[in-house]
């Protein structure tokens, strides 16, 4: 750590990230938000790698990847540079999921499209006949 790196406090990174203190400390004790730095005082203090590693997470919950896939990965981060084959499996089987969702979400909203456009014909068809 550089003395002139900037350093967060929980409430600053609750504050840029959106996700509560609770949250936090729940990511630190399951080991997804291993190895936050803390002040002499043991208070928490996050660096931009902490946040950037809190993004790429954000991201992994927004795919719908289980919390349980999440620190395996995190654990696989933290073991090193062999388990690369390992952690882009896991990203790989991911993005596979998420692309299923992509498709089944496309089909539904083509549904909702066309359900709307029948029901937009029926409203002008019903204004011309009066």
């Amino acid at each position: 750590m550089s003395l002139t790196e900037t350093r967060y406090t929980i409430s600053e990174v609750e504050a840029r990230t959106g996700l509560t203190q609770h949250t936090l400390r729940w990511y630190e004790r399951i080991g997804l938000m291993p190895h936050v730095g803390r002040s002499h005082s043991g208070q928490r203090r996050f660096s931009e790698r902490d946040l950037d590693w809190l993004a790429f997470v954000g991201k992994l919950r927004t795919t719908g990847m289980s919390v349980a896939d999440m620190v395996r990965y995190a654990e696989l981060v933290r073991a090193g540079e062999h388990t690369f084959d390992e952690r882009r499996e896991l990203l790989e089987r991911t993005r596979h999921e998420v692309r299923s969702r992509i498709a089944e979400l496309t089909d539904a909203l083509a549904v909702l499209d066309f359900k709307i456009g029948t029901y937009a014909m029926s409203t002008v068809a019903g204004k011309a006949e009066q």
